[in-house]
């Protein structure tokens, strides 16, 4: 596996599949990863955020794992959407609930921008269910485009987004 910089995928779901907790399948999606070449180098902690832009929908459970694969961005991302698919990902609506999103933030601070990829995902840097996480295992991350520390990141988003979004384990 290439090792010249981390990569960072966000996981989210917060439909049960298959009868398990969005959890479960969180969990689920990185062993099948693991065993279609992707290497899982850390996983954060599970973290709770309301649902947007219906609140009234269940709570989605989040997590970003840092990653590394022979895979180019957009193989990468061919093989989420795969691995989203077989967890019973339907895309009907953009924000709808989903039983599992999976979501390419950061690949080796690479700078990406055609129809299909736009990297670092453009709003990851307004995401406290994305940012969170991130600092858990990456501390010293810096945003690829704006150069900010993930810590004046977190402190730019709302006390409201900060606040909503909680470490549900460990």
């Amino acid at each position: 596996m290439k090792s010249d910089g981390p990569i960072y995928i966000a996981l989210g779901a917060n439909l049960p599949f298959d009868g398990g907790a969005p959890q479960d399948t969180l969990q689920r999606s990185l062993q099948m990863l693991a065993g279609r070449g992707v290497a899982i180098r850390s996983v954060s902690g599970f973290w709770r955020s309301p649902a947007w832009p219906d609140p009234g929908k269940p709570d989605y459970v989040n997590a970003i794992a840092e990653i590394d694969t022979d895979l180019a961005p957009l193989a990468l991302l061919d093989l989420l959407l795969e691995v989203e698919a077989r967890f019973g990902r339907v895309r009907e609506a953009q924000w709808d609930s989903r039983t599992l999103d999976l979501d390419l933030i950061d690949y080796r601070r690479c700078l990406h921008n055609c129809d299909r990829l736009v990297l670092p995902h453009p709003r990851a840097t307004r995401r406290a269910f994305v940012l969170l996480p991130l600092q858990e295992i990456a501390p010293d991350w810096h945003d690829p485009v704006s150069g900010k520390a993930i810590k004046r990141l977190i402190a730019e988003l709302s006390e409201a987004d900060r606040v909503a979004t909680v470490r549900i384990d460990g």
